[in-house]
């Protein structure tokens, strides 16, 4: 993936990259890129995404590749070539709170005291979880019009009142507006989690990713005159058209129906499969990641398929030729979903679900074997792994 990004960069002159990351850690990466901030180097920029999964950014082969980012922006002459990297995720509320709180007393005093008002309404609970269950039980509880009203007023703040000398105003206004877009749709995500069917938490968070590429968008025409083209790096789930997948049975969206939806033709899904090999991921959400071996691909399953081509790696464009879109099209495939957990022992309920690919996928990129990324961090587990056999997964 970070392969494509390069030559999407380099050879089709794409300028933004938006991640499955949050929106203050990523930033901090944005920063580092642009040559601001005092990391040394593309690890330091990593140091915010502490909270889980980390092991999806804070590895080796991301640093890599935002080490890549830095060297090139610096030989770019012209505005509308530098490269921005985002994060659109939801989950940064309390770190959007302190970043607003924190910026506006660095430009007005009395918007920080009115932004630090608003948001005390958080400071009972413990965690965004805590308030989203107490939130459900009392809706006299919840932060909903507090931060509705932070968020329009930022929103109405002229380019004018945004005047920190460690960023431009447009800059400024922007990376405030998104951390307050960022605490609107999060407490609106929290307070869904409970008591409520899990397809709308999915969808307050997919609907939150879309927004903030569009405000990115938004801001790259204002800023460089140009019109944006733009990378996302999300999991399957994500990017692949809901419609053409179970989702869509439980009434859940995702960010490549939305996009479709806006753009047309004009969004490419890339999908990833793979048939066995290993994975950096963890037991339980928030656990300790491990270098985990992936079995093989159950046998009805589009990856079972893919493996009958005896090929190591390849790439199908489910549209370049009618004859290959008519043989997908003629079926339901199972396919497998691993993200940050992966539990082989129940592995059909956990990571199965079925799809139609031709709906689903514009491109697929199916490597045989996987490889799991090198992450920063790494537990007991991880490096016990590394000594599993040769042979693996093939047994002989």
């Amino acid at each position: 993936r970070a392969e494509i990004t390069k030559r999407l960069i380099t050879e089709k002159k794409f300028t933004v990259i938006g991640i499955e990351g949050d929106w203050p850690d990523t930033y901090r990466v944005n920063r580092f890129i642009h040559h601001k901030g005092s990391d040394k180097n593309a690890a330091e920029a990593l140091a915010d995404y502490k909270r889980f999964p980390a092991l999806m950014w804070r590895n080796k082969e991301f640093a890599s590749l935002v080490q890549w980012l830095r060297t090139y922006n610096q030989g770019v002459c012209e505005k509308s070539d530098v490269i921005d990297i985002f994060g659109l995720d939801v989950y940064s509320l309390h770190r959007s709170i302190e970043i607003i709180i924190s910026e506006l007393e660095k430009i007005d005093l009395q918007a920080a005291k009115e932004a630090r008002s608003r948001y005390a309404c958080f400071d009972a609970y413990q965690d965004p979880q805590e308030y989203g269950y107490i939130s459900s039980l009392f809706l006299n509880k919840t932060c909903h019009s507090e931060v509705m009203d932070q968020f329009i007023d930022l929103k109405n703040k002229e380019i004018s009142f945004f005047k920190d000398e460690d960023m431009d105003p447009e800059e400024e206004k922007f990376y405030i507006e998104q951390n307050a877009l960022v605490i609107k749709n999060a407490e609106e995500y929290y307070r869904s989690l409970f008591g409520q069917p899990p397809s709308v938490s999915w969808n307050i968070r997919d609907r939150h990713m879309m927004q903030t590429v569009s405000a990115i968008e938004q801001y790259k025409k204002e800023t460089t005159g140009q019109d944006a083209k733009i990378i996302i790096w999300a999991h399957n789930s994500h990017v692949g058209d809901a419609r053409g997948t179970q989702m869509a049975s439980y009434g859940q969206i995702n960010i490549g129906q939305l996009a479709k939806e806006l753009y047309g033709a004009g969004a490419i899904s890339v999908g990833f499969t793979m048939y066995t090999g290993t994975v950096s991921a963890a037991s339980a959400w928030g656990g300790n990641v491990e270098r985990k071996y992936v079995q093989p691909a159950f046998e009805d399953s589009i990856e079972s398929f893919f493996h009958l081509s005896d090929k190591k790696a390849f790439y199908i464009a489910l549209d370049e030729d009618p004859a290959i879109y008519q043989f997908f099209d003629t079926k339901d495939y199972l396919q497998r979903a691993i993200g940050v957990v992966y539990l082989p022992q129940v592995e059909r309920q956990s990571h199965y679900f079925s799809a139609e690919i031709t709906r689903q996928f514009d491109v697929i990129i199916h490597f045989d074997v996987s490889h799991a990324v090198e992450p920063f961090d790494k537990s007991t587990e991880w490096q016990e792994a590394e000594d599993a056999p040769e042979t693996f997964p093939f047994g002989v």
